[in-house]
């Protein structure tokens, strides 16, 4: 029996995501071919530099010719226009996934064009930097990683399973969700503080330039952090609030609410509800810590350079 999971996979988008997932699919011999393609020349050429990829192929219908698994890493917006691309083309029995971070609408947008006999199986891995592009990935990226697998209504049992394993070969532990379910709690843990790193970093740019400059000069490590989140691929993130907008809504109230409370416990010094705040908001912290999503080191375990003069 072949050691790989598939032999043939076709990834459509060679961002952080596609590339990571090429180099760990190559690192950990879960496949024997690795085809795809990108939208610009610039990317193909770079993923052709970089030998990612076996084949590198100018459209999408030419990457997905034989593949078992076609990965569409792309702005989720763009999804139904390439599963309507790639339909005709599509291997009798090929599975097609994704890794976007909305679920509800790819499969809206997506399974219409998925034809008979292949299967819609939407994944969303929960890893990423706010790096993009081909040079961008790594192995390494989806290890200990939650990827989230929402299958849709022409997804088999067996096409379900097989994709687990191969999340599972990257590293990743796989949980199956349902779509409505996974955006909503997506809104939450990834879309709300991206939309509010966008919001205070946009605060900032609309200060007065010298304002803006010390800003920029002093930043503690609060506003360090909101940066590089506020970093990550506009497309990409213009896309994921359009896509999953009812569910941003209903979260982003909640947020309004509970920040309007805390703007009266400050007008009032309220300590008594700022610190229960502090402390319940705490707690969920270290619980991240314990579910092993984040690290406990010292400036959460970033690198910090040493002088020559520093013992």
């Amino acid at each position: 029996m072949s050691e790989f999971v598939f032999d043939r996979i076709a990834l459509i988008g060679f961002g952080l995501i596609g590339s990571s997932i090429a180099r760990a699919a190559r690192a950990k011999g879960v496949v024997r071919e690795i085809s795809g393609t990108a939208r610009s020349e610039k990317t193909r050429a770079r993923v052709r530099e970089l030998g990612i990829a076996d084949k590198v192929a100018e459209t999408p219908a030419q990457a997905v010719e034989g593949a078992e698994l076609v990965i569409v890493c792309v702005p989720v917006g763009a999804s139904g226009a390439i599963a309507r691309e790639i339909a005709p083309h599509l291997a009798p029995g090929a599975i097609v996934t994704d890794v976007g971070s909305v679920k509800s609408s790819v499969i809206a947008d997506m399974e219409p064009h998925i034809p008979d006999g292949c299967f819609l199986v939407p994944g969303h891995p929960i890893a990423g930097t706010e790096q993009s592009g081909p040079d961008a990935g790594f192995a390494e990226l989806f290890t200990n990683r939650w990827c989230i697998l929402t299958p849709g209504e022409k997804a088999s049992p067996e096409a379900v399973e097989k994709l687990t394993r191969f999340w599972q070969a990257l590293g990743s532990d796989v949980e199956i969700m349902e779509a409505g379910h996974h955006d909503l709690v997506l809104a939450i843990t990834s879309h709300i503080p991206h939309l509010i790193a966008y919001n205070i970093v946009g605060t900032v740019a609309d200060l007065e330039a010298d304002t803006r400059s010390e800003v920029i000069k002093y930043s503690a490590s609060g506003f360090r952090d909101f940066t590089r989140i506020a970093a990550s691929d506009p497309a990409m993130w213009r896309d994921v609030f359009l896509a999953n907008k009812d569910a941003v809504l209903e979260m982003l109230g909640r947020f309004s609410e509970d920040l309007s409370g805390l703007q009266r416990a400050i007008r009032r010094g309220d300590s008594e509800t700022l610190e229960e705040l502090f402390t319940r908001t705490r707690d969920v912290r270290r619980k991240v810590i314990d579910a092993g999503q984040e690290t406990a080191e010292p400036d959460f375990g970033r690198i910090r350079a040493i002088s020559p003069e520093t013992d």
